[in-house]
């Protein structure tokens, strides 16, 4: 590692409305470091990064960079200086081969036209320079999460980033997928690049970075090198407090079958075949884990259990009944509860408050009710017992829901959810974009849950989640069931990325 590359200064940003996201934060990234970004939802991680990167105004502070202050006013200025951001929700464009996105706004010419070869060539050259194995002619839409994260690293290094801002790289990624992407963000830093790597996970964060920065409640906590620090020194860093890293539940005790799937097989408008035969069957009492690598059906699974899609062949008997068909009204009656996967789309209404979110399952129930209007003494208190519960940092249930961070956003789908007492409760990435303290609270909910004799069935990208709170395990590969695992303990997560990316698979015609 060199000299300083990045040092910002003094950040402190307080939005119109008064709210403090960062209080004089100061940064410093020295040259050929892999340094991570740590810290709680509401922290002031992503808005230090938008500062950074030309989507945000500081209030106060200055951003040095290669020894030269800098002021972005946008994305456009941040990269024409050297830095680059991969974001966790990629922005690129399915219908266009990769070389077409890599060079979208940058295209070699001839003349009016395109330089196609010209392009083609510098993709194929940095791609090779940095060992990102990807086919310039493949359209986008056809690739895999991690091939699409390869684009997206492509096209920052081809405009010249020197800086990578990587936010939560492996979100969604298998073990050998994040090994695979471990190996080329080495050979970049072996290359004089910088990266900041944005991420919850604490052993990844070990395993591949030089020096942590933690903010907590909008401030600098300080700066610590890996090699001098444990995993629970870390955690208490993020969170001020101890935090549980392993659960530690008792045996499950199975009762009887509360769900159970048959041949559920579901076709999309264009014809493609999102869900292929699925069969199986969740006790009482019972966490049945989903892994897979996004886009395999997982989702399409939790939608069709739930009544979003019409259409769906098969059978779902939950509790005795057939609700396939059923309305999600008539499916929440059951006693069925669903974190979506996406909050902003599926799980919350941005522009109502926080209590109209909260309740919003139960808008009609008498409980909220007082001769036959809404009680909002009562409402305002439920409101506010969830917020204080589940530790969400607002200013007053009254505040719109869009104006939360993400995570926050994401614990109040969650309260919601939990709040309603369901029967089974489907759990479709309930813990992405939590900070490790609210993680640990989240999964000890989801345990208690299944302790009272409850059925969950719980789909997650981070196989840690998956095998810590599992009793038994199913594996979705192109939209079939690839492997169940009846004791979840008798699987390591490098055997399920086997299966998760069709390397391996069983016949699984009941689990």
């Amino acid at each position: 590692m060199g000299k300083e590359i990045l040092k910002m200064e003094h950040i402190t940003k307080i939005y119109p409305n008064g709210v403090m996201a960062n209080k004089d934060v100061s940064f410093s990234v020295q040259e050929g470091e892999i340094h991570a970004l740590m810290g709680e939802n509401g922290a002031g991680k992503s808005t230090l990064m938008k500062i950074l990167f030309g989507d945000e105004d500081a209030t106060e502070g200055d951003i040095i960079f290669e020894g030269n202050k800098i002021q972005p006013k946008s994305a456009a200025d941040t990269i024409r200086l050297g830095i680059g951001m991969v974001h966790q929700h990629f922005m690129l464009v399915d219908s266009l081969r990769v070389y077409e996105n890599v060079i979208l706004g940058m295209e070699p010419r001839n003349g009016i036209m395109i330089n196609k070869e010209k392009a083609i060539q510098a993709v194929e050259e940095t791609a090779k320079k940095y060992n990102l194995k990807i086919d310039p002619l493949a359209m986008v839409g056809d690739l895999s999460v991690s091939q699409k994260q390869k684009v997206e690293i492509l096209k920052v290094l081809l405009r010249g980033a020197r800086l990578l801002i990587l936010d939560e790289p492996t979100a969604v990624l298998t073990p050998q997928e994040t090994d695979e992407l471990f190996e080329q963000l080495l050979l970049l830093k072996k290359n004089d690049h910088t990266i900041i790597f944005i991420s919850h996970k604490i052993r990844e964060v070990m395993q591949i970075c030089d020096n942590i920065t933690v903010l907590r409640a909008g401030r600098t906590v300080g700066s610590i090198p890996v090699k001098n620090a444990t995993e629970e020194e870390i955690s208490r860093f993020m969170v001020g407090r101890d935090v549980i890293l392993k659960m530690n539940k008792k045996p499950a005790e199975f009762g009887e079958t509360l769900l159970k799937v048959t041949d559920l097989t579901y076709e999309n408008k264009e014809g493609r075949k999102l869900l292929d035969h699925v069969s199986f069957s969740l006790k009482k009492g019972q966490i049945l884990g989903i892994a897979g690598v996004e886009g395999n059906g997982q989702n399409e699974l939790a939608e069709a259990i739930f009544g979003f899609y019409s259409g769906v062949k098969g059978s779902i008997i939950f509790d005795g009944k057939e609700i396939l068909g059923k309305s999600i009204r008539t499916i929440r009656d059951d006693g069925i509860s669903y974190i979506p996967e996406d909050r902003i789309k599926t799980g919350a209404a941005g522009n109502v408050s926080l209590w109209g979110n909260m309740i919003a399952d139960i808008i009609d129930s008498p409980k909220l009710k007082k001769h036959g209007l809404l009680d909002y003494k009562n409402i305002h208190a439920r409101a506010d017992k969830l917020i204080s519960d589940f530790g969400v940092l607002c200013q007053n249930d009254n505040q719109p829901i869009s104006m939360l961070s993400g995570g926050n956003m994401q614990k109040v789908v969650v309260a919601r959810e939990f709040s309603s007492d369901p029967k089974l409760l489907i759990a479709n990435q309930p813990t992405r974009g939590i900070d490790v303290g609210a993680n640990e609270f989240i999964w000890k909910k989801i345990i208690e849950q299944r302790d009272a004799g409850k059925g969950v069935i719980l789909i997650s990208a981070d196989l840690n989640e998956i095998m810590e709170l599992s009793d038994s395990i199913l594996v979705m590969c192109g939209g079939q069931a690839a492997a169940y695992f009846e004791d979840a303990k008798k699987v390591d997560e490098f055997e399920l990325g086997n299966y998760m990316l069709g390397l391996k698979h069983q016949e699984v015609s009941e689990a």
